[in-house]
């Protein structure tokens, strides 16, 4: 009876199932448990820090409840309203240089040059670097007293003046600046790996009809990269709104609070002024910021997944 039991045709069926469960179990864990716990890490300190934006917490978080107040509080302070327009100049200048730049990059090394490889790692090496380094060493090479003026300076031009650093007006470029340093190489990649996958038929295409190489990329290839474009974009722009390290390591918000951004206004709140609540409400305003970035993305790349679909 146990021979005949063990031999039924249910259990065979089961056990090749059972064993490729079990050997796909290592694999679910590293995948599944990290990403659970990070959702839940994200979703769970949202709602307590959206919680606590409402209430009157300083120091420490208390309970209560005083509505929008901490909000326009927030939005009636000097600091917001400038790191708010820091965030609009600084946005536009960093995503559309960093983006110009990278294209620029990608298209010269598509023309298949010697050295390439070289060319790309020194070209991403700045994506391995930390915000905070690249802060420290641009503040190095903008300070008037000890970088790029001086240099010029002891060289024997008296009269250069490069004290982007200490102006109120221009210091907010040397973030576009260093910004664009780091994370150029990153457009490029992207870029760069748009323009390799235009198909060769198209090119070739091109060639035949008397296309030039400039005739080429404004007509035939760059036009196939707009959905690379418009990812590099939302990415870019997403770095530009969560921006603090690099700030805090290149100007401090300063001089003054010249070049102060959201983030830096919320640290401000939380760790330098104990107002939990005004701290709160800030971050929960620069989330809605970086919503209304990734949601019409998101939308726009179901509709396009959608409209593919039923091509």
């Amino acid at each position: 009876m146990s021979v005949s039991t063990l031999g039924t045709p249910s259990a065979t069926r089961l056990s090749p199932a059972i064993l490729a469960g079990l050997k796909r179990l290592p694999e679910w864990l590293v995948i599944w448990v990290p990403l659970l716990l990070s959702a839940g890490h994200v979703v769970v300190f949202t709602a307590w820090t959206t919680w606590i934006s409402f209430t009157p917490s300083t120091l420490v978080p208390v309970d209560g409840w005083v509505g929008l107040r901490n909000y326009t509080s927030v939005l009636g302070t000097r600091n917001w309203k400038i790191a708010f327009d820091n965030l609009l100049l600084f946005g536009f200048g960093f995503v559309v240089l960093t983006a110009l730049v990278g294209l620029l990059l990608a298209i010269l090394i598509d023309q298949r040059i010697r050295g390439e490889n070289v060319l790309r790692s020194i070209f991403l090496y700045p994506m391995a670097v930390s915000f905070v380094v690249t802060g420290t060493v641009w503040s190095w090479l903008l300070n008037p007293g000890m970088g790029v003026q001086k240099l010029v300076n002891d060289m024997g031009w008296t009269s250069f003046r490069f004290d982007w650093l200490v102006d109120r007006d221009m210091a907010i470029w040397t973030i576009v600046i260093a910004g664009i340093w780091q994370s150029s190489g990153f457009a490029m990649a992207l870029f760069l790996a748009g323009l390799r996958s235009v198909e060769a038929d198209l090119i070739k295409a091109a060639q035949i009809d008397g296309a030039g190489p400039f005739r080429m990329y404004t007509r035939v290839i760059l036009p196939t990269l707009w959905p690379i474009v418009v990812a590099v974009m939302v990415i870019l722009l997403q770095f530009a709104i969560r921006t603090f390290d690099l700030v805090r390591a290149l100007t401090g918000g300063g001089p003054g609070i010249a070049t102060q951004l959201p983030a830096l206004v919320i640290y401000d709140f939380m760790f330098q002024r104990g107002h939990l609540g005004r701290g709160s409400a800030a971050a929960v305003m620069m989330l809605l910021t970086l919503l209304g970035v990734l949601l019409p993305y998101g939308a726009w790349k179901y509709y396009m997944r959608r409209r593919a679909a039923n091509a």
